[in-house]
């Protein structure tokens, strides 16, 4: 049974850090690139950060300089770290795996989400 299962969220005040993990299970972690999304309430899920199975990392400008996504394959985790936060940081924020094949054929997994809010 494939799980994504976040963990990290909550009350955060503006300036201040918090860590996500996003713990893997049920499929081949190393293999797939994984993300980090976001949603706030009202907005489009949107992508925060991304890191390939090669470990090259890509972000939003929202986040970029301020945020860090990593991995730990032999523990089937990837993390965010969020530093610097700010209000508009809040959302909702889901774990994200992806996969396609030289078929085309594409495999998608999401988190459950965590709840993540910036406010004094």
């Amino acid at each position: 049974q494939v799980q994504l299962v976040e963990s990290g969220g909550g009350l955060v005040q503006p300036g201040g850090s918090l860590r996500l993990s996003c713990a893997a299970s049920g499929f081949i972690f190393s293999i797939y690139d994984m993300s980090w999304y976001r949603q706030a309430p009202g907005k489009e899920r949107e992508l925060v950060a991304a890191i390939t199975s090669a470990g090259s990392t890509n972000y939003s400008e929202s986040v970029k300089g301020r945020f860090t996504i990593s991995r730990e394959n032999a523990k089937n985790t990837v993390y965010l770290q969020m530093n610097a936060m700010k209000p508009e940081d809040t959302a909702v924020y889901y774990c994200h795996g992806r996969r396609r094949r030289v078929s085309g054929v594409e495999f998608v997994y999401w988190g459950q989400g965590t709840q993540v809010t910036v406010s004094s």
